[in-house]
C-alpha cells in the first residue's frame, strides 16, 4: 500500500462515526471545540498504545490467537454499550453529570476499545512502508479529525436551542446501536 493509499484509507477509517467520535462531538456541543480538542491527546495516545505494538507483531498475534479479535470486539461492545447508558441524559437539570462523562480517561478507554485501532494496526500500519512515518501521520490525522468531530458537536449546539442535550441524546442511540453491531460481530468471529 503506497504512502497516499494509507492517508487516505486512514483518513477515511477515523471519519466513520463510532464511539470516540461520537464522544466528540458530545464533548464540542458541551465545551466548544477550543476545550474539547484537548481530548485529542488521550485519543491519539490510545490509538498509538494499541497500533503500534499490534503492528510489531501482527502476524504472531493473529495467527497464534484466533480468539484475540472476538474478545476484544465482545470487550468493546460491552464498553460502548456502558457510554450509552451513561451518555443519555436522565433529567433537563442533569448538566453537572453531563459534563463528566466525557472526560480523557473515559475517551482513552474508549478509543483503547475501538475496532478502529485493530484495522489500523492489523491492516494498514504494517502494509509496507516506514511504520514511524506512517504512525506520524496516523497521530495528524488523529488530531484533525478529532477538530472535525468537536466543531461538528459544536454546531450542532449552536444550531439548536438544546445542543448539549440533543447530542447526547444522539450520541446514546448511535453508541446502542453500535454497541449491538459489535456484540453481534464478536460472536460471529468467536
Amino acid at each position: 500500500m503506497t504512502f497516499t493509499a494509507f492517508i487516505l484509507a486512514t483518513a477515511l477509517l477515523l471519519l466513520t462515526p463510532g464511539p470516540t467520535n461520537t464522544l466528540l462531538a458530545v464533548a464540542g456541543a458541551e465545551r466548544g471545540v477550543a476545550r474539547a480538542i484537548r481530548l485529542a491527546g488521550f485519543e491519539l495516545s490510545a490509538y498509538l498504545a494499541v497500533t503500534l505494538p499490534l503492528a510489531l507483531v501482527s502476524g504472531d498475534l493473529t495467527e497464534h490467537t484466533p480468539l484475540f479479535r472476538a474478545g476484544l470486539t465482545i470487550a468493546a461492545a460491552l464498553w460502548v454499550a456502558c457510554l450509552a447508558f451513561r451518555l443519555w441524559p436522565r433529567a433537563a437539570h442533569d448538566e453537572a453529570r453531563s459534563s463528566t462523562v466525557v472526560t480523557g480517561r473515559v475517551v482513552f478507554l474508549t478509543t483503547l476499545l475501538n475496532p478502529k485501532a485493530l484495522i489500523i494496526g492489523l491492516v494498514l500500519l504494517p502494509s509496507g512502508g516506514n511504520l514511524w512515518e506512517r504512525s506520524a501521520a496516523m497521530g495528524v490525522l488523529v488530531v484533525g479529525v478529532a477538530a472535525i468531530w468537536c466543531s461538528a458537536g459544536q454546531l450542532l449546539a449552536l444550531r439548536s436551542g438544546d445542543g448539549p442535550r440533543l447530542a447526547r441524546r444522539v450520541g446514546a442511540v448511535a453508541l446502542g446501536l453500535l454497541s449491538v453491531a459489535l456484540f453481534t460481530s464478536g460472536l460471529r468471529l468467536a
